[in-house]
């Protein structure tokens, strides 16, 4: 691509990507959306070039998937080599050099003093799917325990630990036993109606009501929480809640999974979001960024608990393919050697201030937060009464879409806009990003 910022050929949607939507529309489910009316031809860094020779600023990320950025030459290098000596023999038939050497780096780079063990597997649900079955086969108890607002994949068990009803749990029961849930603290709209730091937390109070009225802590074999919220409308979990939750996990006998898979690899303005709160996990799932794309993830845990596992009960055919391994070793090279987590943080100080601008300026954002480069504001109907605005939302991301910008919608009110930029944007591009953010805005406010 020789484009370095926005760029324009046709109206959007182009007249070929009108084309390929016919044939997408005759020929894959509704069910499967997007979010963009276009369709990819080339990416390249913090851009994407569709069909139609238009080039957008991505803001989106591949939901979390491209930290690094679209394309590195380095991973785009090591893939082509693997691909030259072996694509697949599936690790639990003929193993292979790149599965154990990011294996070993994982658990290098994780959290944790202690001696760990990885396994690989393709997607964040599937992690997160293993992380509970080891759990359940270690602790020798059955109940999980997740929060109200997370997100944990699509999966029937992931949908079961997953909070938000639509679109990802609606109409799909039964779900499956033995999966809790908890409120989330999330204290912008806080149960309570506290304020935090003030509130000292009392949203953990729910929890050891949870023990008296629904499941006591002798049948819990682990609690999985991501340290931001993802999904849930990037709800940065208190640093004090994530130190306390460990404690109680600890009292009770409890395993805490770390769900890593869309704060992890330097999106926070840390390697792992865990490391804002010091909380090391007894396994951690990690997914996305990883592979730089291709599809990847990996299941980190205390030797103990993974090797209580017996030989054959876990495993699957593409996990930890040897393209992907060679791509996700590249990728945590650069992210080490460029220092992205030190980037992250400065992406995400330069964006939470410009948001924080819009947020004076423009009384339907009602809440502003983040961490790092995972960044998001809250779209409201009335500051005061804190009515989310779903409809404002979808505007302001069309429009931004319309204009050249990719940005995502989350939250459980379907009212959050979401940024994951990739680390490798331009001062440029971020500066041109945040101007069709802003325009976006404008629209809506003079409207």
């Amino acid at each position: 691509m020789e484009e370095k910022s926005v760029s324009f050929k046709t109206t959007i949607p182009g007249p070929i990507s009108k084309n390929m939507e016919e044939l997408r529309v005759k020929n894959v489910p509704r069910g499967l959306s997007s979010l963009a009316p276009v369709y990819a031809a080339e990416a390249n860094g913090a851009l994407i070039k569709d069909v139609d020779g238009n080039v957008f600023i991505d803001f989106a990320g591949g939901i979390g998937t491209t930290n690094a950025g679209h394309c590195p030459p380095e991973v785009v290098e090591a893939i082509r080599e693997q691909v030259g000596k072996y694509i697949h023999t599936c690790f639990q038939v003929v193993p292979y050099e790149p599965y154990l050497l990011l294996a070993e780096r994982l658990n290098q780079i994780i959290p944790g003093d202690f001696s760990k063990k990885t396994m690989l597997v393709n997607s964040g649900a599937e992690a997160v799917e293993n992380a509970v079955k080891i759990a359940r086969r270690f602790t020798k108890k059955t109940g999980i325990i997740t929060l109200d607002c997370s997100f944990h994949g699509r999966t029937y068990l992931g949908m079961s630990l997953t909070g938000k009803v639509k679109p990802y749990r609606y109409q799909y029961g039964p779900f499956v036993p033995d999966t809790y849930k908890i409120p989330s603290p999330y204290c912008y709209r806080c149960l309570q109606g506290k304020e935090y730091p003030e509130c000292n937390l009392e949203c953990l109070g729910f929890l050891d009501r949870f023990f008296i009225t629904q499941a006591e802590p002798e049948k819990i074999a682990a609690i999985i929480i991501e340290p931001v919220e993802g999904e849930g409308g990037f709800i940065v979990t208190p640093p004090e809640y994530m130190q306390r939750l460990r404690e109680i996990c600890d009292q009770n006998n409890i395993l805490l999974i770390i769900d890593e898979i869309q704060t992890g690899f330097a999106r926070t303005g840390k390697f792992f979001a865990m490391e804002h709160s010091g909380v090391v996990p007894d396994i951690a799932t990690t997914a996305k960024s990883l592979g730089a794309g291709l599809p990847i993830s990996a299941v980190t845990g205390k030797a103990e608990i993974m090797d209580s596992v017996g030989p054959g009960e876990i495993g699957t055919t593409y996990g930890g393919n040897p393209v992907a391994c060679a791509a996700a070793l590249e990728v945590i090279k650069i992210m080490e050697k460029e220092n992205l987590p030190a980037k992250s943080e400065k992406i995400g100080n330069q964006i939470m201030s410009r948001l924080k601008e819009f947020e004076k300026k423009y009384t339907f954002i009602g809440d502003v937060r983040g961490l790092g480069a995972m960044v998001a504001f809250e779209v409201v109907k009335d500051r005061a009464t804190k009515e989310p605005d779903s409809g404002r939302t979808g505007r302001i991301i069309a429009n931004c879409i319309n204009s050249g910008l990719l940005v995502l919608k989350a939250g459980i009110y379907d009212n959050v806009v979401r940024m994951l930029v990739p680390l490798v944007v331009t001062e440029e591009q971020l500066a041109t990003g945040l101007g069709i953010l802003q325009a976006a805005l404008e629209k809506e406010a003079t409207s």
